[in-house]
């Protein structure tokens, strides 16, 4: 099969028209995984040729094992054919303000499982994507609710069907999402400490008074506070940036997903701080797909599984 280098930014037509069949999403992902060079998912040698009539099959000479790209990965179990897969990433990379699996199911066709099920495995490898470089240089921090309206609940208790959600952004750079347990110090430092380098140059948040004791003994000088009550920039200190890209996520939530469960949350904020992120980079298809290949099987039962089943998995 030729070798195929990262594929640049470009528009769906161009898309269709350089992966139109199987063996070509093939051959992409075969070099996206191992460089043009197969490895033997099985005793990982890289001495592999292909079965006579069947391009996308190989055999270890070393240990006779068969396999193909998809084994091990994200596409292991999948019967979609890959010039979908290539599509329905293709949609989530470039759909700003992300894309419903409803939509996607009406564009491509098959059921709304499939597309949901295809959706759910593209996010996890965004996942996997924000890396575990932290953030650094000047950050913003702020934090925002997510969840719908309940009848009857008045503006006192409104925030118990909500969930917190917590934003961390570099200055020009890459964005980190999370969902909190609460709004106390004590979260919002775990989340600190996971997600941002204690040599920031300065971390900004607003006024809320659980930020001081989260963020003041880790950052004591480089700490900055910005009191909406009396301005919103102060020079260098404001959280416009992370503000604005609340405002993303929730354009996505009431515009393209219109629904989103407080146990699937996560992803959809992983998949905005992804495509946030990597808003500059113009090869953002092919590293989704990078990620899909070196990410490991997900089967439906693990994405409806409850919390408590997750965790003793």
């Amino acid at each position: 099969m030729p070798t195929i280098t990262d594929v640049p930014r470009m528009t769906l037509p161009e898309l269709i028209h350089r992966f139109p069949t199987e063996e070509k999403c093939l051959a992409y992902l075969e070099h996206l995984r191992w460089g043009g060079k197969p490895v033997c998912p099985k005793c990982r040698k890289r001495d592999a040729v292909r079965v006579g009539g069947r391009d996308a099959v190989l055999r270890c000479r070393a240990c006779n094992q068969q396999f193909t790209v998809r084994v091990g990965t994200v596409f292991h179990d999948s019967h979609l054919p890959l010039a979908k897969w290539f599509i329905a990433v293709y949609l989530l990379c470039e759909s700003k303000k992300g894309i419903s699996a409803c939509q996607l199911h009406r564009m491509l066709g098959g059921s709304y499982k499939t597309a949901w099920y295809l959706f759910h495995r593209i996010r996890q490898a965004m996942m996997k994507g924000i890396g575990l470089d932290k953030l650094k240089g000047i950050v913003e921090i702020d934090d925002t609710w997510i969840g719908g309206k309940k009848p009857g609940i008045g503006r006192g208790g409104y925030r118990q069907h909500k969930s917190v959600v917590i934003g961390m952004v570099e200055r020009g750079g890459r964005l980190q999402l999370a969902v909190l347990p609460d709004l106390t110090s004590k979260s919002i430092q775990k989340a600190v400490v996971q997600r941002i380098s204690p040599h920031v140059d300065m971390i900004v948040s607003d006024e809320l008074n659980a930020y001081v004791p989260a963020l003041g003994p880790l950052y004591t000088k480089r700490y900055k506070r910005i009191k909406h009550a009396y301005t919103y920039v102060q020079g260098d200190v404001h959280t416009n940036t992370v503000e604005g890209t609340f405002s993303l996520l929730k354009r996505g939530i009431i515009g393209s997903w219109h629904h989103v469960s407080i146990k699937h949350l996560q992803r959809y904020l992983e998949e905005v701080a992804f495509r946030y992120s990597q808003r500059k980079n113009p090869a953002l298809f092919s590293l989704t797909l990078k990620n899909l290949v070196s990410t490991g099987r997900i089967t439906f039962k693990d994405l409806t599984a409850e919390p408590e089943e997750q965790q003793a998995a």
